[in-house]
């Protein structure tokens, strides 16, 4: 995987939208002006959320992620080259889903169009 491939991912999520917050080649992608997904500057995964502080514990056992430096605990950072591209994408929807949901119910209208 790579971070171009992430990025098409993240772009393709209604109302995402790219910024570099802190600078120096982030890349943080956000519904509504919430994050979503981040790629650091290690160029080696994206960071997402999980629906709970046990979920993403769950996956860090599993080997399937590991904590997310800076973030809330309910947040892991996935290695795109452990995961193949349906859970790694799986991932990223999980997470925009969430964030979206967490979102006024006027900014979802907005966002969806509906």
């Amino acid at each position: 995987m790579t971070r171009d491939l992430v990025n098409d991912i993240c772009k393709a999520q209604p109302g995402a939208e790219w910024s570099d917050p802190w600078g120096g080649g982030h890349d943080a992608w956000k519904v509504g002006g919430k994050m979503f997904a981040c790629i650091g500057v290690s160029n080696d995964g994206v960071s997402v959320k999980t629906p709970s502080i046990e979920d993403a514990q769950l996956l860090i056992e599993m080997g399937r992620a590991i904590k997310a430096p800076y973030f809330h605990r309910s947040w892991v950072r996935v290695d795109w080259d452990t995961l193949d591209e349906a859970e790694l994408r799986d991932r990223i929807e999980t997470s925009y889903q969430l964030v979206f949901s967490g979102l006024t119910k006027k900014l979802q209208k907005e966002i969806s169009g509906a």
